[in-house]
Protein backbone atom coordinates (compact mmCIF):
# COMPACT_ATOMS: atom_id res chain seq x y z
CA UNK A 1 0.00 0.00 0.00
CA UNK A 2 1.22 3.22 -1.05
CA UNK A 3 2.74 5.98 1.93
CA UNK A 4 0.49 9.11 1.90
CA UNK A 5 1.45 12.27 4.23
CA UNK A 6 -1.86 11.11 6.39
CA UNK A 7 0.70 7.94 7.23
CA UNK A 8 3.92 10.49 8.16
CA UNK A 9 1.61 13.05 10.25
CA UNK A 10 0.11 10.86 12.36
CA UNK A 11 3.71 8.83 12.76
CA UNK A 12 5.27 12.63 14.02
CA UNK A 13 2.14 13.61 15.82
CA UNK A 14 1.86 17.22 13.45
CA UNK A 15 -0.98 17.98 10.96
CA UNK A 16 -1.28 17.15 7.92
CA UNK A 17 -0.91 20.56 6.85
CA UNK A 18 2.49 20.70 8.02
CA UNK A 19 3.81 17.61 6.24
CA UNK A 20 2.37 18.90 3.23
CA UNK A 21 4.42 22.61 3.33
CA UNK A 22 7.55 20.64 4.13
CA UNK A 23 7.11 18.24 0.80
CA UNK A 24 6.03 20.80 -1.42
CA UNK A 25 9.20 23.04 0.05
CA UNK A 26 6.51 26.15 1.13
CA UNK A 27 5.57 27.88 4.34
CA UNK A 28 7.15 28.83 7.72
CA UNK A 29 8.27 25.49 9.52
CA UNK A 30 10.75 25.37 11.59
CA UNK A 31 14.03 23.32 11.06
CA UNK A 32 13.71 20.66 13.47
CA UNK A 33 10.27 19.87 12.27
CA UNK A 34 11.26 20.22 8.65
CA UNK A 35 13.56 17.21 9.35
CA UNK A 36 11.40 15.34 10.92
CA UNK A 37 9.41 15.00 8.30
CA UNK A 38 12.02 14.58 5.30
CA UNK A 39 13.66 11.87 7.84
CA UNK A 40 10.11 10.01 7.94
CA UNK A 41 9.53 10.27 4.54
CA UNK A 42 12.36 9.09 3.58
CA UNK A 43 12.47 5.98 5.83
CA UNK A 44 9.18 4.99 4.46
CA UNK A 45 10.10 5.87 0.75
CA UNK A 46 7.09 8.11 0.26
CA UNK A 47 6.25 9.31 -3.24
CA UNK A 48 4.41 12.58 -4.25
CA UNK A 49 1.28 11.23 -6.51
CA UNK A 50 1.80 13.84 -8.59
CA UNK A 51 -1.60 13.23 -10.86
CA UNK A 52 -3.49 13.81 -7.25
CA UNK A 53 -1.89 16.95 -6.72
CA UNK A 54 -2.54 18.11 -10.23
CA UNK A 55 -6.38 17.32 -9.84
CA UNK A 56 -6.30 19.58 -6.51
CA UNK A 57 -3.82 22.39 -7.44
CA UNK A 58 -4.34 22.91 -11.18
CA UNK A 59 -0.63 22.51 -12.05
CA UNK A 60 1.79 19.98 -13.19
CA UNK A 61 4.40 21.42 -11.13
CA UNK A 62 6.49 21.35 -14.74
CA UNK A 63 8.31 23.73 -16.45
CA UNK A 64 9.51 23.26 -19.84
CA UNK A 65 13.23 24.62 -21.26
CA UNK A 66 13.54 24.96 -25.05
CA UNK A 67 17.21 25.61 -26.16
CA UNK A 68 18.96 25.79 -29.11
CA UNK A 69 21.68 23.72 -28.30
CA UNK A 70 22.98 20.83 -25.72
CA UNK A 71 26.66 20.89 -26.27
CA UNK A 72 27.14 24.66 -25.70
CA UNK A 73 28.11 25.18 -21.95
CA UNK A 74 26.45 28.15 -21.62
CA UNK A 75 22.88 26.89 -22.11
CA UNK A 76 24.42 24.18 -19.74
CA UNK A 77 25.13 26.44 -17.32
CA UNK A 78 21.60 28.17 -17.36
CA UNK A 79 19.51 24.83 -17.35
CA UNK A 80 21.62 24.15 -14.19
CA UNK A 81 20.36 27.81 -12.69
CA UNK A 82 16.89 27.36 -13.88
CA UNK A 83 16.82 23.56 -12.17
CA UNK A 84 18.28 25.07 -8.45
CA UNK A 85 15.64 27.45 -8.84
CA UNK A 86 12.77 26.07 -9.59
CA UNK A 87 13.62 23.21 -7.48
CA UNK A 88 13.43 24.16 -3.72
CA UNK A 89 9.59 25.38 -4.68
CA UNK A 90 8.39 21.50 -5.92
CA UNK A 91 8.94 22.13 -9.90
CA UNK A 92 10.84 20.27 -12.19
CA UNK A 93 12.33 21.23 -15.63
CA UNK A 94 11.63 19.07 -18.71
CA UNK A 95 14.32 20.32 -21.12
CA UNK A 96 13.89 20.13 -24.91
CA UNK A 97 16.17 21.55 -27.39
CA UNK A 98 15.95 22.05 -31.09
CA UNK A 99 19.50 22.66 -33.11
CA UNK A 100 18.58 26.18 -33.85
CA UNK A 101 15.24 24.78 -36.48
CA UNK A 102 12.64 27.43 -35.64
CA UNK A 103 10.11 24.69 -36.95
CA UNK A 104 11.55 22.52 -34.63
CA UNK A 105 10.90 24.81 -32.06
CA UNK A 106 7.29 25.46 -32.69
CA UNK A 107 6.73 21.39 -32.67
CA UNK A 108 9.23 21.27 -29.20
CA UNK A 109 7.58 24.01 -27.48
CA UNK A 110 3.44 22.49 -29.09
CA UNK A 111 4.96 19.25 -27.12
CA UNK A 112 5.95 20.44 -24.23
CA UNK A 113 2.14 22.60 -23.86
CA UNK A 114 0.71 19.33 -24.74
CA UNK A 115 2.43 17.54 -21.95
CA UNK A 116 0.28 20.83 -19.99
CA UNK A 117 3.77 22.34 -18.28
CA UNK A 118 2.83 25.36 -15.76
CA UNK A 119 5.30 27.73 -17.85
CA UNK A 120 8.31 27.97 -20.32
CA UNK A 121 11.69 29.45 -20.64
CA UNK A 122 12.94 29.98 -24.25
CA UNK A 123 15.97 30.92 -25.83
CA UNK A 124 14.21 31.25 -29.28
CA UNK A 125 15.37 31.15 -33.15
CA UNK A 126 12.12 32.63 -33.92
CA UNK A 127 11.88 35.37 -36.28
CA UNK A 128 9.71 38.35 -35.53
CA UNK A 129 6.77 37.21 -37.76
CA UNK A 130 6.49 34.01 -36.22
CA UNK A 131 3.51 33.46 -34.58
CA UNK A 132 4.42 30.77 -31.86
CA UNK A 133 4.16 33.27 -29.06
CA UNK A 134 1.09 34.20 -29.95
CA UNK A 135 -0.56 30.64 -30.05
CA UNK A 136 1.39 30.04 -26.48
CA UNK A 137 -0.26 33.00 -25.10
CA UNK A 138 -3.88 31.84 -26.32
CA UNK A 139 -3.04 28.60 -24.41
CA UNK A 140 -2.58 30.51 -21.17
CA UNK A 141 0.87 29.71 -20.61
CA UNK A 142 3.21 32.07 -19.12
CA UNK A 143 6.89 32.60 -20.60
CA UNK A 144 9.69 34.06 -20.11
CA UNK A 145 12.76 34.85 -23.24
CA UNK A 146 16.27 34.35 -22.55
CA UNK A 147 19.27 35.18 -24.38
CA UNK A 148 17.67 36.32 -27.46
CA UNK A 149 14.95 38.95 -27.49
CA UNK A 150 12.12 38.71 -30.41
CA UNK A 151 10.82 41.76 -31.71
CA UNK A 152 7.26 42.05 -31.09
CA UNK A 153 6.94 39.15 -29.05
CA UNK A 154 5.29 41.24 -25.52
CA UNK A 155 7.01 38.66 -23.88
CA UNK A 156 9.46 39.26 -20.15
CA UNK A 157 12.97 38.50 -21.27
CA UNK A 158 16.48 38.03 -18.87
CA UNK A 159 19.53 38.10 -21.29
CA UNK A 160 22.80 40.12 -21.42
CA UNK A 161 23.45 43.76 -22.95
CA UNK A 162 24.84 42.43 -26.01
CA UNK A 163 25.99 45.53 -27.50
CA UNK A 164 27.84 45.86 -24.28
CA UNK A 165 29.54 43.16 -24.88
CA UNK A 166 30.90 44.02 -27.95
CA UNK A 167 31.70 46.86 -27.04
CA UNK A 168 33.37 45.96 -24.23
CA UNK A 169 35.62 43.31 -25.59
CA UNK A 170 36.64 45.93 -28.12
CA UNK A 171 38.34 48.68 -25.59
CA UNK A 172 39.68 45.96 -23.71
CA UNK A 173 41.95 44.81 -26.65
CA UNK A 174 42.83 49.04 -27.54
CA UNK A 175 43.55 49.13 -24.03
CA UNK A 176 46.09 46.18 -24.43
CA UNK A 177 47.31 48.18 -27.52
CA UNK A 178 45.67 46.16 -30.25
CA UNK A 179 45.15 48.72 -33.44
CA UNK A 180 44.29 46.36 -36.01
CA UNK A 181 41.24 44.51 -33.89
CA UNK A 182 39.32 41.67 -36.16
CA UNK A 183 36.09 40.10 -35.13
CA UNK A 184 34.98 36.30 -35.78
CA UNK A 185 31.06 37.34 -35.52
CA UNK A 186 28.32 34.89 -34.73
CA UNK A 187 25.29 33.86 -37.04
CA UNK A 188 22.73 36.62 -38.25
CA UNK A 189 20.97 37.00 -35.63
CA UNK A 190 19.89 39.69 -32.96
CA UNK A 191 22.30 38.68 -30.45
CA UNK A 192 25.40 38.52 -32.85
CA UNK A 193 24.34 41.96 -34.47
CA UNK A 194 24.45 43.73 -31.36
CA UNK A 195 27.87 42.35 -30.17
CA UNK A 196 29.04 43.66 -33.63
CA UNK A 197 27.21 46.95 -33.62
CA UNK A 198 29.71 47.36 -29.85
CA UNK A 199 32.64 46.57 -31.64
CA UNK A 200 32.05 49.00 -34.32
CA UNK A 201 30.88 51.93 -31.60
CA UNK A 202 34.25 50.98 -29.76
CA UNK A 203 36.26 51.20 -32.75
CA UNK A 204 34.61 54.50 -33.81
CA UNK A 205 35.35 56.02 -30.59
CA UNK A 206 38.70 55.64 -30.61
CA UNK A 207 38.85 56.68 -34.53
CA UNK A 208 40.31 53.24 -35.63
CA UNK A 209 38.92 51.69 -38.83
CA UNK A 210 39.46 48.07 -39.99
CA UNK A 211 39.15 46.52 -43.55
CA UNK A 212 36.11 44.73 -44.62
CA UNK A 213 38.26 41.42 -44.59
CA UNK A 214 38.67 41.85 -40.72
CA UNK A 215 35.20 40.45 -40.15
CA UNK A 216 34.31 36.64 -40.69
CA UNK A 217 31.24 34.79 -39.66
CA UNK A 218 31.99 31.98 -36.79
CA UNK A 219 29.02 31.13 -35.89
CA UNK A 220 28.48 29.55 -32.35
CA UNK A 221 31.43 26.85 -31.96
CA UNK A 222 34.98 26.02 -32.03
CA UNK A 223 35.24 24.41 -35.53
CA UNK A 224 33.67 27.62 -37.30
CA UNK A 225 35.97 29.88 -34.70
CA UNK A 226 39.27 27.93 -36.22
CA UNK A 227 38.16 27.86 -39.70
CA UNK A 228 37.56 31.45 -39.35
CA UNK A 229 40.85 32.23 -37.71
CA UNK A 230 42.46 30.59 -40.63
CA UNK A 231 41.04 33.13 -43.42
CA UNK A 232 41.67 35.74 -40.97
CA UNK A 233 45.94 34.66 -40.68
CA UNK A 234 45.74 35.17 -44.56
CA UNK A 235 44.77 39.06 -44.14
CA UNK A 236 47.25 41.44 -44.26
CA UNK A 237 48.61 43.47 -42.29
CA UNK A 238 48.13 40.31 -39.96
CA UNK A 239 44.94 41.60 -37.24
CA UNK A 240 47.07 41.65 -33.64
CA UNK A 241 43.31 41.30 -31.69
CA UNK A 242 40.34 39.22 -32.51
CA UNK A 243 37.24 39.81 -30.84
CA UNK A 244 35.34 36.66 -30.78
CA UNK A 245 31.59 36.24 -30.60
CA UNK A 246 31.06 33.25 -27.81
CA UNK A 247 34.11 31.57 -25.83
CA UNK A 248 33.88 28.20 -28.19
CA UNK A 249 34.66 30.62 -31.47
CA UNK A 250 37.53 32.25 -29.38
CA UNK A 251 38.90 28.51 -28.56
CA UNK A 252 39.08 27.96 -31.83
CA UNK A 253 41.02 30.67 -32.95
CA UNK A 254 43.37 30.17 -30.16
CA UNK A 255 44.12 27.06 -31.89
CA UNK A 256 44.49 27.92 -35.29
CA UNK A 257 46.99 31.16 -34.06
CA UNK A 258 49.13 28.67 -32.23
CA UNK A 259 48.90 25.72 -35.19
CA UNK A 260 50.41 29.29 -37.23
CA UNK A 261 53.56 29.40 -34.76
CA UNK A 262 52.49 32.42 -33.50
CA UNK A 263 52.16 33.81 -29.50
CA UNK A 264 49.10 34.32 -27.98
CA UNK A 265 48.46 36.72 -27.08
CA UNK A 266 51.99 38.68 -28.05
CA UNK A 267 51.31 38.15 -31.73
CA UNK A 268 47.54 38.13 -31.66
CA UNK A 269 45.34 39.01 -28.47
CA UNK A 270 42.18 36.84 -28.52
CA UNK A 271 38.79 37.46 -26.05
CA UNK A 272 36.04 35.73 -25.85
CA UNK A 273 32.27 35.65 -24.38
CA UNK A 274 30.28 34.18 -21.61
CA UNK A 275 32.66 32.82 -19.54
CA UNK A 276 32.23 29.29 -19.61
CA UNK A 277 32.97 27.11 -16.92
CA UNK A 278 36.39 25.87 -18.51
CA UNK A 279 37.77 29.46 -20.14
CA UNK A 280 40.27 29.55 -17.22
CA UNK A 281 41.56 26.05 -17.63
CA UNK A 282 42.94 26.25 -21.27
CA UNK A 283 46.64 26.20 -22.28
CA UNK A 284 46.34 29.88 -22.69
CA UNK A 285 43.64 30.91 -20.07
CA UNK A 286 40.74 32.72 -22.36
CA UNK A 287 39.90 36.90 -21.96
CA UNK A 288 36.26 36.73 -21.74
CA UNK A 289 33.43 38.95 -21.13
CA UNK A 290 31.13 37.57 -18.48
CA UNK A 291 27.71 37.57 -19.36
CA UNK A 292 25.96 36.75 -16.32
CA UNK A 293 25.03 32.83 -16.89
CA UNK A 294 23.96 31.87 -13.82
CA UNK A 295 21.76 35.42 -13.57
CA UNK A 296 20.11 34.50 -16.65
CA UNK A 297 18.60 31.56 -15.90
CA UNK A 298 17.67 32.45 -12.34
CA UNK A 299 16.02 35.50 -12.87
CA UNK A 300 14.16 34.27 -15.61
CA UNK A 301 13.00 31.50 -13.40
CA UNK A 302 11.95 33.51 -10.70
CA UNK A 303 10.15 36.03 -12.87
CA UNK A 304 8.07 32.77 -14.42
CA UNK A 305 7.00 31.54 -11.14
CA UNK A 306 6.12 34.94 -10.25
CA UNK A 307 3.70 34.94 -13.37
CA UNK A 308 2.62 31.15 -12.45
CA UNK A 309 1.42 31.97 -9.43
CA UNK A 310 -0.39 35.44 -10.13
CA UNK A 311 -3.85 35.39 -10.35
CA UNK A 312 -3.49 38.23 -12.34
CA UNK A 313 -1.81 38.97 -15.99
CA UNK A 314 1.82 40.58 -14.88
CA UNK A 315 3.06 43.30 -17.82
CA UNK A 316 6.27 42.16 -19.36
CA UNK A 317 9.81 42.82 -17.79
CA UNK A 318 12.60 43.15 -19.33
CA UNK A 319 16.26 42.66 -17.41
CA UNK A 320 19.46 43.44 -18.74
CA UNK A 321 22.57 41.69 -17.13
CA UNK A 322 25.78 43.88 -17.11
CA UNK A 323 28.75 42.00 -18.47
CA UNK A 324 32.21 42.18 -17.04
CA UNK A 325 35.84 41.99 -18.53
CA UNK A 326 37.57 38.72 -16.91
CA UNK A 327 40.95 39.37 -18.03
CA UNK A 328 43.14 36.44 -18.19
CA UNK A 329 46.55 35.52 -20.71
CA UNK A 330 45.05 35.58 -23.83
CA UNK A 331 44.97 39.58 -23.69
CA UNK A 332 47.52 40.02 -21.33
CA UNK A 333 50.17 41.97 -23.11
Amino acid sequence: MAVTMQDIARDLKVSVVTVSKVLRHQGSISTATRNRVLQRAKELNYQMNWVARSLVTRRTYTIGLLLPDFRHPFFAEVAKAVAETVRPQGYHVIISYFEEDPELEATEAESLMARQVDGLIVASAQSPESDLFHRIRQRKVPFVLIDRPIAGSRASFVGADNEAIGRLATEHLIAQGCQRIANLRGPEIGIATARMAGYRKALARHKLTMPANYIVEARFDDHMGYRAMQTLLRARPLPDGICCFNDPVAIGAMKAILEAGLDVPHDIAVIGAGNVHYSDLLAVPLSTVDQGTVQIGTQASEILLQRISSKRALPPKTILIAPKVVIRKSTAR
